[in-house]
């Protein structure tokens, strides 16, 4: 990523003073959870395969787990505020300056960063949980008078128990503040390849009313949310309709290929309509879906700008995932497989070119206000779009890109140019903000 993000800045950002240090944040390995016991029972035959599930799909395991689940968090935690330390001792002016803070996270690493910034703790839900239901079952059963009466009095002492404890808890906070978990404000906190929509939905998340980001994420916790994931990516999913329903029928944003002239700024992007087709599964992968046109929310861009297929370096990725594959994601060194097939799916209101039999029809999806250009004018819209997707390309079969696309973000340009320009936003639109430092 420093490479690639390298080569972005010196051609497009070099006029500006603002520097982006990308800084390595490296957990996994010094934890010791159930040190060798997982090894010791993985069969040998596949390894390599098993190895890459070990490191990265048992994480997932570990988190569940409430045995280990807090020493991943506070894994984490740690290494986040050691290194923004040794950087502030490193750079004095930074925080002088405003120096702001940008968290990349990638797959399970999303969902742990996440339940640090909001102090998100499912031991604690379930004791209140838990201590609820024990209260339900002894107002159903049937009890004498004198039980009655002791439980009434057991109730109004919890009562006052819990108000003493609130307020010698305000008082304390009041004297001594307590220290906020992160030691920096974090302005953008990308995901890569995240499933925190799952995660969030099993734990009870459901879309509102209002359109805002701090439906699931406060302003005050992180300025900005950015969802960012390859179509074919089995562990990524999508935020943007656990905010507003009615988003799970539009697009996401397409992301800008780095070498694309002149792109349409992703601010000024209309949210178009998304109709989803049943993919044949009988029809060739390479040439069945590849004759509808995938929607965008930006200009058709023509094949020159596809970029080199996984096919050439993505096979590495399997072999190498396992060594490399610890903390918040492995950097594999390959660029994104820009898949032969595209969606199935066209804008309403676009009618299929002259000749082309082949027609998008709507598939049990209720109908939304849309113009005739095809873009929604939906009554309630996001404040800022979440959901951002990388584009399918005509060069790579779609299966083969679901293998490797999860551990190439790394190394994709695309991407790198879409972290500077949101981390330059505010001084390409203020070029004459005084000298800063981002990380």
């Amino acid at each position: 990523m420093r490479d690639t993000a390298r080569k972005v800045e010196e051609k497009y950002f070099s006029n500006l003073a603002t520097h982006v240090e990308f800084l390595p944040v490296e957990w996994r390995s010094k934890l010791t959870l159930d040190g060798d016991t997982v090894d010791s029972i993985t069969p040998d035959k596949v390894r390599g395969l098993r190895d890459m599930l070990n490191s990265s799909a048992m994480d997932i395991m570990y988190y569940t787990s409430p045995l280990y689940r807090d020493e991943l968090v506070k894994g984490l935690q740690q290494e986040l505020n050691r290194l923004y330390s040794l950087f502030c001792s490193r750079n004095p002016e930074f925080e002088e300056k405003g120096g702001k803070v940008s968290i990349v996270s990638h797959s399970l690493g999303c969902v742990i960063t996440y339940d640090i910034m909001t102090g998100w703790n499912p031991v604690r839900l379930y004791e209140q949980l838990l201590q609820k239901d024990e209260e339900e079952e002894l107002e159903e059963r049937w009890m004498s008078y004198e039980e009655q009466r002791l439980l009434e009095e057991l109730y109004v002492t919890k009562q006052r128990l819990r108000e003493i404890e609130e307020r010698l808890h305000e008082l304390k906070a009041s004297t001594t503040s307590k220290p906020p978990v992160l030691k920096f404000k974090v302005e953008n906190f990308f995901c890569m390849g995240s499933p925190l929509a799952v995660f969030l939905a099993l734990r009870g998340i459901r879309p509102g009313t209002s359109g805002s980001q701090d439906h699931i994420l406060p302003r005050t916790i992180c300025n900005r949310l950015l969802n960012i994931f390859h179509p074919t990516d089995p562990v990524a999913y999508r935020l943007e309709p656990l905010i507003l329903k009615h988003y799970s029928n539009i697009s996401p944003v397409q992301i800008h290929w780095y070498n694309t002239a002149n792109p349409l700024p992703y601010e000024h992007m209309k949210p178009s309509f998304l109709n989803p087709s049943k993919e044949a599964t009988s029809a060739p992968d390479t040439e069945s879906a590849s004759a509808a046109p995938s929607p965008t929310t930006s200009p058709v861009m023509v094949r020159r700008h596809y970029g080199e297929s996984i096919t050439n370096i993505g096979k590495a990725s399997i072999l190498g995932a396992a060594s490399i594959g610890k903390g918040l994601g492995g950097m594999l060194f390959s660029r994104f497989g820009r898949s032969s097939a595209t969606p199935q799916s066209m804008e309403t209101g676009k009618e299929a070119p002259e000749g082309d039999e082949k027609k998008a029809t709507t598939v049990g999806t209720p109908p939304l206000p849309h113009s005739s250009s095809g873009f929604l004018e939906p009554t309630v819209e996001l404040e800022h779009r979440i959901d951002f997707e990388l584009r399918e390309g005509l060069v790579e079969s779609r299966y083969w890109s679901a293998v490797t696309s999860h551990t190439a973000y790394w190394s994709s340009l695309d991407i790198a140019l879409f972290l500077l320009t949101f981390m330059y936003k505010q001084d390409q639109e203020e070029p004459d903000k005084s000298n800063l430092d981002t990380i």
